[in-house]
């Protein structure tokens, strides 16, 4: 009897709230995953060309990393307001402001990854022939992973957070229904909603921590020499005489 009154009594923990609205759910669960893996997507497709502009022509990289900085401090309902009238009310606008912010992460952690490949690295790629294009795609991408998923990682967890503010619009996924829920001071529907905003953003840096590990299985290695190392390195210092 508790359990079915729990909607009548407004309590933040309501089973009969996730029995009912089960399907409004899993829309705005649905609608945050797209927006978030939109703007990450679209964000790392312009994030490599204005890295690679930034590590050719160096006078470039100022500028460049001036301009994303500028606009991640650009607070959210600003942003929003300055897109309006090139996107109006839709979805393009919450996943433009997203890109936008994206940017400043990833093209540093882009160039940090592409400008730490050693140079012996490179010139061993080009004494085997390889031409720039393949030296990028072959060499200099695969060593600059690292640096590149771990943008993509802090990238993703902060969209997943900023994406709520596209409920200002009607399409903020969970955001939708944690600001409908604060309006109507419905508390299951605000608890239950951030709790799933918070496990999207735990479940993705997971997923990337593990997709991470998949394509950079020498970090992996050098972790394990390192450590080692270091074991055998403490060992012989306690095992020195007096």
């Amino acid at each position: 009897m508790a359990e079915q009154n729990c909607l009548v009594t407004n309590d933040w923990i309501c089973g009969e709230y996730l029995r009912t609205r089960s399907q409004e759910l899993i829309d705005a669960t649905l609608q945050h995953v797209g927006i978030t893996v939109a703007a990450v997507a679209i964000g790392v497709a312009v994030s490599l060309p204005l890295a690679l502009l930034a590590r050719r022509w160096r006078f470039l990289a100022g500028p460049i990393l001036g301009v994303t900085t500028v606009l991640y401090s650009v607070p959210s309902l600003a942003m929003f307001s300055l897109l309006l009238p090139f996107f109006g009310l839709s979805v393009s606008l919450v996943v433009t402001g997203l890109v936008l912010y994206s940017l400043t992460v990833l093209v540093r952690n882009i160039l940090a990854g592409l400008q730490a490949v050693p140079e012996e690295a490179r010139d061993a790629a080009k004494g085997m022939g390889y031409g720039p294009l393949r030296l990028l795609w072959e060499v200099e991408l695969p060593l600059a992973l690292p640096a590149l998923l771990a943008g993509v990682r802090i990238t993703t967890v902060s969209t997943v957070a900023l994406t709520t503010v596209g409920a200002i619009v009607d399409y903020g996924g969970l955001g939708t229904l944690i600001l409908d829920g604060l309006d109507t001071t419905f508390r299951a529907q605000v608890l239950t909603a951030s709790v799933l905003c918070v496990l999207l953003a735990v479940v993705a840096d997971l997923l990337l921590l593990g997709l991470q590990r998949w394509l950079t299985p020498w970090t992996r290695a050098h972790r394990i020499r390192t450590n080692r190392a270091s074991r055998k390195a403490a060992v012989a210092k306690v095992a020195e005489p007096a």
